[in-house]
């Protein structure tokens, strides 16, 4: 297995970006967006994720993770496989989705160009995991994802984007469980 997607000591969280092939802005609709949320929630439910901050932009997501059950390599892999298979599903199915063939079609020759998948691939491979050994990097990490959208400038304040757990740190409910890193 690649370094790419190793993550070497699972007892201290990481830092993962994952990217939609292309970096096609496929996030950019709600039922996109909630496919994944639901996702990352029945992994931490059914598989021990960890989530101490997460943002999907529209094309990529950042997290800060850990695990006590599951290797997160293994969490991960299975959460972007049934992610894919399920975006698919609903790209090719949205009646609203002007872009639905140009998507479908770089994807499935960005699957075709992957000897590693059959014919279809929506997210990129790797996931940069950065271990977060120091509260230094907790720290600049967790900035860095909460101010990601505000950089964006799709908000003024990092807890006015819901698709955050910039919320959850200022005193908010998201859509996610979170635990603060204090």
């Amino acid at each position: 297995m690649s370094t790419k997607y190793k993550f070497r000591n699972q007892e201290v969280p990481h830092f993962v970006t994952f990217a939609v092939v292309h970096w096609i802005d496929v996030f950019v609709r709600n039922t996109y967006r909630d496919i994944l949320i639901d996702s990352i929630a029945h992994c931490q439910r059914e598989k021990g994720l960890i989530v101490y901050a997460w943002c999907i932009m529209t094309s990529h997501v950042h997290m800060i993770i850990g695990t006590q059950a599951k290797p997160m390599q293994d969490i991960l892999r299975d959460m972007k496989s049934y992610t894919s298979r399920q975006l698919k599903l609903a790209i090719s199915q949205n009646p609203q989705e002007s872009r639905k063939e140009w998507i479908l079609a770089l994807m499935q020759r960005a699957g075709e160009q992957n000897g590693n998948n059959r014919d279809f691939q929506f997210w990129q491979q790797d996931n940069h995991p950065i271990e977060l050994s120091s509260n230094e990097m907790l720290d600049q990490r967790l900035d860095y994802i909460h101010n990601n959208p505000v950089e964006a400038g799709f908000v003024i304040h990092p807890e006015e984007y819901p698709y955050s757990s910039a919320r959850d740190y200022s005193g908010e409910k998201g859509y996610l469980d979170v635990i603060l890193i204090e």
